[in-house]
């Protein structure tokens, strides 16, 4: 059985990145969100296995969308999405209770080794 993904990225464009990625290596992509409010709301409706989320976006940034996740599920596998120069957020969103992070531009390797280590956990 695949595994379910939920990708939250406010740009169209990062997002068919990962979904291209994790498709084309056998995960199913069970939702899309472009912000933190989206996220939350899709987290619900599709219960995914792991959430790909970014942090910096419009409406609700990633560090509060992983919060309010956690409320809904405090097992939630969430890795966290951030541009270089980031590191204090990534610190920040790690303390909150993600998983991981990848860095953007996004190497398909590093995300499946992220995704995969995250999902055995």
């Amino acid at each position: 059985m695949s595994q379910k993904i939920l990708i939250v990225d406010d740009a169209a464009f990062m997002r068919m990145m990962i979904k291209d990625i994790l498709v084309k290596n056998g995960f199913e992509v069970v939702g899309e969100a472009a912000d933190g409010v989206q996220a939350v709301e899709k987290y619900k409706e599709t219960m995914p296995d792991l959430v790909t989320m970014d942090i910096t976006m419009p409406e609700m940034d990633g560090i509060t969308a992983l919060k309010e996740i956690k409320k809904i599920n405090s097992q939630a596998k969430i890795i966290m999405c951030s541009a270089m120069g980031q590191q204090a957020m990534v610190i920040d969103a790690i303390q909150a209770g993600a998983k991981d992070f990848i860095v953007k531009p996004f190497q398909a390797d590093r995300v499946i080794e992220a995704i995969s280590k995250t999902l055995n956990q």
